[in-house]
C-alpha cells in the first residue's frame, strides 16, 4: 500500500502507528536482557571485567556486519525483515537464562543481537523514509518516547515483582521474550506492507558528501560502548547493586527519556542538528570525567548513580544525527547508508570491549578518560554541521565553498 493511501486507514493500522509498536516490542527484550545480565553473568558464570568485556564484543559483530541487510533486502521487505528480527531477539532473550556459561552466553548473544541490530538497521531505515523531514524530529522523539515507555514498564515490573513473586532470571527472560514475540506477529498480521514513494537503492552505498555523518556514527559508537559495556557493570561490580536496585535505576533513566525526548524533538526542530549535538557531546564529556573521578575521590552510588541517569539524558539527543542525514540524503539512499552507517557505528565495538576489558581490571579511570576523549571529538565534528543542512550543504565547508562560488 502506497504511504499516500494510509490516510484514508485506522490509526492502529497506519505506519505511524507501526513504528511505535515495533519501538515498543524491541526494548521488552532488550531492557529486560540489560536489566539482568550484569548480575546474571556475575553470579551464574562468575564474570570479570574480562568476560564481559569479550561478551560485549561478540555481541557487537553482528553490528559490525550489518551492511549484510542490503543483501536481505533482495529478497525481503524491510518491513518484514524488522519484524523477523523482533522475533529473532524475543527467542533468544527468552533462552538466555538456559546458557549459564561463558561459551553458551555468547553463542545466545549473537542471535540475539543478530536480531537486535538487523531490526535498529531497518527501523532507522522506515523511519526516516515513512516520516516527512519536516516533522521527523518531533515524530521520531514521540517514537523514542514510546521505547522508553516500554523499557519503564519492563523495569518496573521487575522492580515490584522480583522479590514479592520470587521470580528467576529464567522467568524473567522468558516472558520477556515472549512478549517481543507476541507483539511482532501482531505486527506482521494487523498491517498491510507500506510503499515508500522512492524506491530504494539495494547495493552499498558510500558518498564523499556523507563523510561527516560517517565520521560521527564512528565516533557514536566507540563511544556508546564504553559506556554500554561498563557503566552498569561497574554499579555492580563497585557498588554492589542487587537487581532491584540497578532496574530501580533503569527505571528512572528510562521515565526521564520517555518525558524528555518529545521535547528534545522540539528542540531539534527549532534550535537545529548542530546546536543539540554540541551539547549532547559537551556533556557526555563531563559526564566520563565524573566517572573516572569516582574512583579518585571514592565518591558515593548517589553520585554513580546521579552520572549515570544525566549519561541517558544526554545520549537521548543523538537522533539529532538521523534527522541530520535525512535532511542531506538523497531519500533513495536511506536503506543503504542506514546499513553501511551501523557497519561504521559498529567498528570499534568489535574490538574496545575486549580491550577495554583488560585496561578495566587495570585502571578503570583510564577507561574513562578514554571515553571524555572520544566525547570531546565528537563535539568537534559536531561544530562542522550547518546550521541548515541540506542536500549540497552537508557541512560547513561545503557552505563556504557554495558562497565562494556565487561570489566568483
Amino acid at each position: 500500500m502506497p504511504l499516500s493511501a494510509t490516510a484514508d486507514l485506522p490509526f492502529w493500522r497506519q505506519p505511524l502507528f507501526l513504528l511505535c509498536l515495533m519501538a515498543a516490542a524491541m526494548p521488552i527484550s532488550f531492557a529486560t536482557w540489560s536489566a539482568l545480565l550484569n548480575n546474571f553473568v556475575i553470579e551464574a558464570a562468575g564474570f570479570t571485567g574480562v568476560e564481559i568485556g569479550w561478551l560485549h564484543t561478540v555481541r557487537e559483530i553482528p553490528g559490525f556486519l550489518a551492511i549484510g541487510v542490503i543483501a536481505v533486502l533482495l529478497v525481503m521487505r524491510e518491513q518484514v525483515l524488522a519484524i523477523v528480527a523482533l522475533i529473532l531477539l524475543g527467542v533468544a532473550t527468552a533462552v538466555t537464562a538456559q546458557f549459564p556459561s561463558f561459551g553458551g552466553l555468547l553463542v545466545v548473544t549473537v542471535l540475539s543481537s543478530i536480531g537486535f541490530h538487523y531490526f535498529e538497521t531497518v527501523n532507522q531505515s522506515l523511519q526516516l523514509q515513512w516520516i516527512d523531514k519536516k516533522i521527523a524530529p518531533q515524530m521520531i522523539g514521540k517514537i523514542a518516547a514510546v521505547g522508553a515507555g516500554a523499557s519503564l514498564v519492563a523495569y518496573g515490573l521487575i522492580v515490584v515483582t522480583w522479590h514479592w513473586l520470587e521470580l528467576s532470571y529464567n522467568t524473567v527472560f522468558m516472558v520477556a521474550g515472549f512478549v517481543t514475540i507476541a507483539i511482532a506477529v501482531y505486527c506482521a498480521l494487523a498491517f498491510p506492507q507500506f510503499e515508500a514513494p522512492n524506491p530504494q537503492n539495494k547495493s552499498m552505498v558510500l558518498r564523499r558528501r556523507y563523510w561527516l555523518y560517517y565520521l560521527m556514527q564512528f565516533m557514536s559508537g566507540a563511544r556508546r560502548q564504553i559506556f554500554v559495556v561498563f557503566a552498569a557493570f561497574m554499579m555492580v561490580e563497585r557498588y554492589g547493586m542487587d537487581v532491584r536496585a540497578l532496574t530501580a535505576l533503569f527505571m528512572v533513566t528510562y521515565m526521564i527519556n520517555m518525558l524528555i525526548s518529545p521535547t528534545i524533538g522540539r528542540w531539534i526542530a527549532r534550535f537545529g542538528e548542530r546546536r543539540m549535538l554540541v551539547v549532547e557531546y559537551g556533556g557526555l564529556t563531563a559526564v566520563f570525567i565524573g566517572y573516572g573521578m569516582l574512583y579518585v575521590y571514592e565518591w558515593s552510588w548517589h553520585v554513580a548513580a546521579t552520572l549515570y541517569v544525566l549519561n541517558h539524558m544526554f545520549f537521548s539527543m543523538a537522533f539529532a544525527i538521523k534527522t541530520y542525514f535525512q535532511k542531506i540524503a538523497d531519500p533513495a539512499d536511506i536503506a543503504p547508508t542506514a546499513a553501511v552507517a551501523f557497519n561504521i557505528n559498529h567498528i570499534a565495538a568489535v574490538f574496545l570491549p575486549a580491550g577495554l576489558g583488560y585496561l578495566w581490571i587495570l585502571s578503570p579511570k583510564v577507561v574513562s578518560a578514554l571515553a571524555a576523549v572520544l566525547a570531546l571529538i565528537s563535539m568537534l565534528l559536531a561544530l562542522l554541521v550547518p546550521d541548515e543542512p541540506d542536500d549540497g550543504n552537508e557541512t560547513i565547508f561545503s557552505a563556504r565553498r557554495a558562497a565562494r562560488s556565487l561570489a566568483a
